[in-house]
């Protein structure tokens, strides 16, 4: 990913592509604009990087699946392939935003534990029961089908990165005045982020249709459980941190895209 200096006036559809594409994810996306402009269009359209990547995902496992493995292998390469799409980058958030919250110590000095390179216990702990859940909860999706597992997987990828776009709207605050988290803290229109949330929603509840109403209204309701958790998380952060980092909108997305998981196996 490379960037140039911000131009000025309205960021283009393309421009918010590249800023989602390019943040987001390891894909050779160059991108134009580095300003807020660009990352409100960028952090509003995060579910469609969420749609690629949870695309990939998807399409790893059930290959697997229909090549005669087990589901449980087939869940551990679903779950890979995000890590390796993003770089680790939203794992790595949760695993720090787990050792500031377990630090019990102010919140400077919690975004200072935030911003070292090494992992604590706290976050060890969390990025280990994390994984688990998710291989366990797409193991028992693919358990079920290729088709469904693909479903599942795809729609716990645009709904992590709803996280994002809900995380990023107006009134929640950066804590720290720079990094990628003030760029992009604070950028979407409530109306926007909403709306987007709609949509997603929606088209979680297609996804699920294929298995009829009830496929529909379990796979609805597991967007809004991710979405749910997702915030409940955001909201404890605000309150410690007094803001949003980087590192907040990592944890953001592993939890709501966890928490899908968890709810799409729950119901299966």
């Amino acid at each position: 990913m490379t960037s140039t200096p911000a131009p000025d006036g309205r960021a283009s559809l393309g421009d918010g592509l590249r800023f989602a594409f390019g943040t987001l994810t390891v894909l050779p996306v160059r991108v134009a604009r580095w300003d807020r402009t660009a990352a409100r269009a960028g952090m509003a359209a995060a579910p469609l990087a969420g749609l690629v990547v949870g695309g990939g995902a998807a399409a790893a496992g059930a290959l697997l699946v229909l090549a005669g493995a087990s589901a449980p292998l087939a869940a551990v390469a679903a779950v890979a392939v995000p890590a390796v799409l993003t770089r680790g980058l939203h794992l790595d958030g949760l695993a720090d935003t787990a050792d500031g919250l377990g630090s019990a110590r102010p919140a400077g000095e919690a975004l200072a534990i935030m911003k070292r390179s090494d992992i604590g216990p706290f976050g060890v702990i969390t990025l280990l029961l994390t994984l688990l859940a998710q291989v366990a909860a797409v193991s028992s999706l693919y358990g079920a089908g290729a088709a469904r597992g693909a479903a599942g997987v795809v729609v716990a990828g645009v709904t992590a990165r709803l996280a994002l776009t809900l995380a990023c709207r107006t009134g929640v605050p950066a804590a720290r005045p720079e990094g990628l988290g003030a760029m992009v803290a604070g950028t979407v229109p409530a109306p926007v982020a909403w709306g987007v949330a709609v949509v997603v929603v929606g088209a979680g509840a297609a996804a699920g249709g294929v298995s009829g109403a009830a496929g529909a209204v379990h796979h609805a309701l597991a967007v809004a459980a991710g979405a749910v958790a997702a915030r409940l998380l955001l909201a404890h952060c605000v309150r410690r941190f007094g803001g949003v980092t980087g590192d907040v909108f990592g944890a953001v997305a592993e939890t709501a895209g966890t928490a899908t998981l968890v709810a799409l196996a729950l119901g299966r």
